[in-house]
């Protein structure tokens, strides 16, 4: 920071996250259907998979996730909501196909949400062990500060740099699709390959333990004391003096 700061010849600050959310398993009174799942489940066994509000989907790729979700073999917890439609325009409602009895076979294993769900609680839960996502840097925040690794999927916008950062700075990550590969289809295959990889493999754990060790120096830093906490104390001492 000092360097940055040095460079510009104004003086800089290094704040963030502002949340505490992934210090516990639940951070509100109201319990969702997703936590009181993922409460019957061991530790770090469950893959959290969501696209966030703006990513959209086509029928052939739901069914693709669908279906490499099921052959993984691996529990977890997928959110399909509106964002996932194929027109995020539209006001018309649409319900996703799944697979013949796609959710009657994972019974136990996975649960489909069609609803919003408390993703920071979802993140911070001692079950999930890890998070599918379309790498939107809110999404990557919550990740890194709840210490679990990421299966980064790039949809847009900054994202692939995001999804960069992830897996190839900070190494707690592994590519669902390269970003040059963006306008093909992901198949079952290669999503049953990464969560099976991330979730269920040597690399794997070695990728969580990564991801374990940053989020709790994420969390430390903004504990009384620690570097984010002092960086905003200095901030507002100098924007109040």
């Amino acid at each position: 920071m000092e360097k940055f700061a040095s460079t510009q010849n104004k003086k800089q600050w290094a704040i963030g996250p502002i949340f505490l959310a992934a210090k516990v398993d639940h951070v509100s009174d109201k319990r969702n259907k997703c936590l009181d799942w993922l409460d019957n489940q061991p530790p770090r066994s469950v893959l959290y998979v969501s696209f966030g509000s703006s990513t959209t989907f086509s029928d052939k790729e739901v069914m693709e996730l669908a279906m490499g979700l099921e052959r993984s073999k691996q529990k977890f917890v997928w959110v399909l909501r509106d964002g996932d439609r194929g027109n995020i325009f539209s006001e018309e409602a649409r319900r996703f196909e799944l697979p013949d009895g796609f959710e009657e076979r994972v019974e136990g294993v996975g649960l489909v949400v069609r609803e919003w769900a408390p993703q920071l609680e979802i993140l911070a839960h001692s079950s999930t062990g890890g998070f599918m996502s379309h790498c939107g840097w809110n999404s990557c925040i919550e990740c890194i500060t709840a210490g679990v690794p990421m299966a980064a999927w790039a949809m847009h916008s900054e994202q692939p740099l995001n999804a960069f950062f992830v897996t190839e700075i900070l190494k707690t990550g592994l590519l669902v699709r390269e970003w040059k590969k963006h306008e093909e289809l992901v198949t079952a295959s290669a999503i049953e390959d990464v969560v099976r990889k991330l979730m269920a493999s040597e690399e794997g754990d070695e990728i969580r333990r990564r991801a374990e060790e940053l989020g709790a120096a994420v969390r430390e830093s903004i504990e009384k004391g620690g570097a984010s906490q002092l960086e905003l104390d200095s901030f507002i001492a100098h924007i109040t003096r």
